[in-house]
């Protein structure tokens, strides 16, 4: 069995393998977004978008936030933190891996 922080990372790079995904987090870099105006932005279903959306959330990448019958979407700065130090880590030889503080997924 993979460690959990194997498979956060591995969700991380899932979540961000998608071009819409991607298209749906440069929208929200100016803000919180409505899902009706994502929906306009992207030109494409509600189905499909709350498709992409879900991923996004289950990554931790985006918040929810409801307001009556509307989803509000923003991004979670601390998880592109986070997912930042996971692929940096991958640059370190895991024999110098194992000498460096753990600074993420402990």
């Amino acid at each position: 069995m993979l460690n959990s922080h194997l498979e956060t990372h591995a969700a991380f790079f899932r979540a961000l393998s998608d071009p819409r995904r991607l298209r749906i987090l440069d929208l929200l870099r100016g803000g919180e977004q409505c899902v009706c105006d994502l929906q306009a932005a992207l030109d494409c279903g509600q189905s499909l978008l709350s498709f992409h959306l879900k991923t996004l959330r289950d990554a931790g990448f985006i918040a929810q936030r409801r307001e009556g019958r509307w989803s509000f979407y923003s991004l979670v700065p601390a998880t592109f933190e986070h997912a930042e130090q996971a692929a940096a880590a991958y640059r370190v030889p895991a024999s110098e891996r194992r000498k460096l503080p753990v600074a993420c997924c402990a």
